[in-house]
């Protein structure tokens, strides 16, 4: 069975936590992953982009100049996509951007993640992790007695009604504060640290090991 290194709050050794093979412990599916992180990054974008084409650009209803006798090139309108104030041809409408993944495929996805995080020792378990006031400063001051820089992009995995730790952290441009079942592909990928509680490790269990 896979390990994972408890540490206290002030950086020191507070024992080992025994966690799932199947979550911790499995060959990282690259193929998994990529399918998952771009179907996470597809169902971002809102797809409300929209450009006029003739059918709904206001004017040029009437024929600019008479067809014959001016020796320009003959136009039937001046709302035409080669005119300044045109219409628009082929151009963006609103759509849907969103993927599907099999739920096989995401946990694989995730469960690859959080073995590479897990094999590389960037996951630091915290045996404490409470917050007892919202002070952005002491959470800071923690960070750094736990040896995380200021550099480090920090995934922060919490269980329900942490609102203290939320308030403290929040406000850091680099460490992102996510509720367990709220985790994804990207906030795995992108962090340089993952920090977590027992509690969160074992719903985590609970969610991706079967």
């Amino acid at each position: 069975m896979a390990q994972l290194n408890l540490i206290n709050m002030k950086g020191a050794d507070a024992g080992t936590l025994d966690v799932s093979d199947a979550v911790f412990a499995v060959d990282p599916n690259k193929n998994a992953v990529r399918q998952a992180l771009l179907a996470y990054e597809a169902n971002q974008r809102q797809g409300t982009h929209s450009t006029k084409t003739r059918a709904f650009v206001r004017g040029g209803g009437r024929k600019p100049f008479r067809q014959k006798g001016t020796g320009r090139a003959r136009q039937g309108s001046s709302r035409a996509p080669q005119y300044r104030g045109g219409a628009i041809i082929f151009g963006p409408q609103p759509r849907g951007y969103d993927q599907k993944v099999n739920k096989k495929v995401k946990r694989l996805a995730l469960n690859s993640a959080l073995s590479d995080l897990r094999a590389q020792n960037r996951v630091k378990v915290l045996s404490d992790l409470t917050v007892t006031e919202p002070k952005t400063k002491a959470f800071k001051a923690m960070l750094s007695t736990i040896g995380v820089g200021d550099d480090q992009r920090v995934l922060l995995l919490v269980i329900g009604g942490s609102t203290n730790l939320l308030l403290a952290a929040r406000n850091l441009p680099n460490v992102l504060v996510l509720p367990v079942q709220n985790i994804n592909i990207h906030s795995l990928l992108t962090a340089d640290v993952l920090i977590t509680s027992p509690e969160a490790v074992k719903q985590l269990e609970e969610a991706l090991a079967s």
